[in-house]
C-alpha cells in the first residue's frame, strides 16, 4: 500500500542507505590518474569529483553512506578522512570507507553490482528501506529526496535516474524506452544504434547510473545475478535489463533542485570531458552553479592564504579574466584568460595561460606562452616554454586528446628533461 502520510515518506526516505561507487581506475584520463582513482581528481579550482555526489546526499538529508573504493584509493581515503568526517554515528548517521576486502569471493571487484554484492552483509545489517546507488565520478546538483519519494508512490522495484542526450552521444549510455507513466520497457546498455525519445526524435532517454532499490528486493537481485555464471556483474549490462518486463522498473527526469529546469549532469571521464567541464566554468552564468547557497557543494578545505595578483607594468601586470583563481595562488606579472586554476599555482611574469586548466601546486616559469591545456599537479614549467601552440612538437613531449587539448605531467617533463640532460652529456663526450 502506498504511504499517504508525508511524515511516513520522510520518515522512510531518511532510512535509504547511499551507497557511493568509487573504485573506477579511469584510463581514459590518462595522467589524470596514474596515482588516484577517478573521484578523487581534482575538478573545478577547489573540489574532487566526489564532492559532488556526497554534497547531494548530504542536502537531500541522506546521511547513510558507503563509499566503494579499490583502485588507488590512497588519495581519496585522505581526502575523505579530512574533509567529510563531520557526521554523527550516534545519531545513525555516517559516511564510511569500504575498501575490496573480497568478503564473500576470493577476487576483487568484477563490476558494479558484484562491488555491492560483496559488502552485502554490511548494508543488510543497518536494515535500510531503500538503497541508493550512486557513481563518484560524475559532476552534477540533484536532490535524491525527490527521485526516492518517487520511487515510493509510484511503488517501484527500482528507479533509474534519466537524462536526455543527443542521439549520437548515447551509445555511450544505457538507453531507455518508457510508457506514458514512465515505467521502462527497454533497456540497452551502450547500442550501437540507439533508439531516439518518442517526445524529440534528436535525443535518447539515457541512464544516469543513478539507481534507488527497494533494499530487500536489491539482495534477492544481487543473489540471483551472482549465480549466473555469463553475467558481467554490472548493474547497466546486466542487473537493469533482467528486471525489465519482470519487474516494475520506474524512471525519474532529472532536473536542476534549486530552479527546476533541465538539470546539468557531466561524466568527466576523458580528458576532453574534463577539459571542457572545468573551462565551461568560466563563463558568466555558467549551467553549474556554484556559488549558490540554497545547495552547497562542500569539501576540504585547505588552510591557504587568498590568491595574489602583483606588478602592473604595460608588458608585466598580474590579471584575470574569466577566470577561476583558488586559494595559495600567486600571478606575479602573468595573464590569465578562460583558465582554472588550482590551490598553490603560481604564475610568473610575462607568461600567458590561455583556455587552459592548471592543478594544484604546478609552477608556471616566465616567458610561457600555455593555451588549450591541462597542467597536472605539482608540475614545474621551465622558462619559455610553449603549449598548445605546435601540435607537432606537443606530440612529441605530451598527450594530445582526440579534440587536442594538451595534457602535461609531471612525468612527461620529467622525461623530458633527462633527454635534454642526457644529449647535453653526450656532446660533452
Amino acid at each position: 500500500m502506498k504511504p499517504e502520510n508525508p511524515t511516513v515518506i520522510n520518515r522512510r526516505i531518511s532510512n535509504t542507505h547511499a551507497i557511493i561507487l568509487a573504485g573506477g581506475s579511469g584510463s581514459r584520463l590518462k595522467s589524470l590518474t596514474q596515482w588516484h582513482s577517478k573521484p578523487a581528481v581534482p575538478f573545478g579550482g577547489k573540489y574532487r569529483t566526489i564532492d559532488f555526489p556526497l554534497s547531494n546526499c548530504i542536502n537531500s538529508n541522506i546521511r547513510k553512506i558507503s563509499v566503494l573504493t579499490q583502485y588507488k584509493s590512497h588519495s581519496l581515503n585522505a581526502h575523505m578522512n579530512q574533509g567529510w568526517s563531520f557526521l554523527r554515528p550516534e545519531l545513525d548517521e555516517y559516511i564510511e570507507l569500504i575498501p575490496a576486502q573480497q568478503r564473500i569471493k576470493s577476487s576483487w571487484y568484477q563490476g558494479t553490482a558484484d562491488a555491492v554484492f560483496q559488502n552485502m552483509d554490511i548494508f543488510n545489517s543497518r536494515n535500510p528501506d531503500y538503497i541508493l546507488i550512486l557513481a563518484g565520478d560524475h559532476v552534477y546538483k540533484m536532490d535524491y529526496s525527490q527521485m526516492i519519494r518517487h520511487h515510493i508512490n509510484t511503488e517501484a522495484d527500482v528507479t533509474i535516474g534519466a537524462i536526455e542526450v543527443p542521439l549520437e552521444e548515447a551509445k555511450d549510455f544505457g538507453v531507455m524506452s518508457v510508457d506514458a507513466n514512465n515505467m521502462v520497457t527497454a533497456f540497452t546498455e551502450k547500442p550501437a544504434k540507439p533508439s531516439p525519445s518518442p517526445t524529440n526524435p534528436k535525443v535518447s532517454l539515457a541512464s544516469m547510473g543513478i539507481y534507488v532499490f527497494n533494499a530487500k528486493f536489491l539482495y534477492q537481485a544481487l543473489l540471483e545475478d551472482s549465480k549466473n555464471p555469463k553475467s558481467s556483474n554490472d548493474f547497466g549490462k546486466d542487473i537493469i535489463p533482467s528486471l525489465i518486463g519482470k519487474k516494475k522498473v520506474s524512471t525519474v527526469r532529472f532536473t536542476d533542485p534549486v530552479t527546476g529546469e533541465d538539470g546539468y549532469w557531466r561524466d568527466v571521464g576523458t580528458v576532453d570531458a574534463y577539459y571542457e567541464a572545468n573551462i565551461e566554468l568560466c563563463g558568466v552564468t555558467p549551467q553549474l552553479n556554484m556559488y549558490d547557497n540554497r545547495w552547497p557543494i562542500m569539501t576540504y578545505q585547505h588552510q591557504l592564504p587568498p590568491a595574489k595578483f602583483v606588478f602592473n607594468d604595460k608588458d608585466r601586470r598580474g590579471m584575470a579574466v574569466d577566470s577561476l583563481v583558488s586559494a595559495g595562488c600567486i600571478v606575479s606579472g602573468g595573464k590569465l584568460k578562460r583558465a582554472v586554476l588550482f590551490n598553490n599555482v603560481r604564475v610568473n611574469s610575462y607568461s600567458s595561460i590561455k583556455s587552459s586548466v592548471i592543478l594544484p601546486n604546478a609552477t608556471i616559469g616566465r616567458n610561457c606562452h600555455i593555451k588549450n591545456a591541462i597542467i597536472d599537479r605539482d608540475c614545474e614549467i621551465p622558462e619559455n616554454t610553449r603549449i598548445g601552440y605546435d601540435r607537432e612538437q606537443d606530440a612529441k613531449r605530451f598527450f594530445i586528446s582526440e579534440k587536442g587539448i594538451v595534457l602535461v605531467s609531471a612525468e612527461m617533463l620529467n622525461k623530458e628533461l633527462d633527454k635534454e640532460l642526457d644529449k647535453e652529456l653526450n656532446d660533452v663526450a
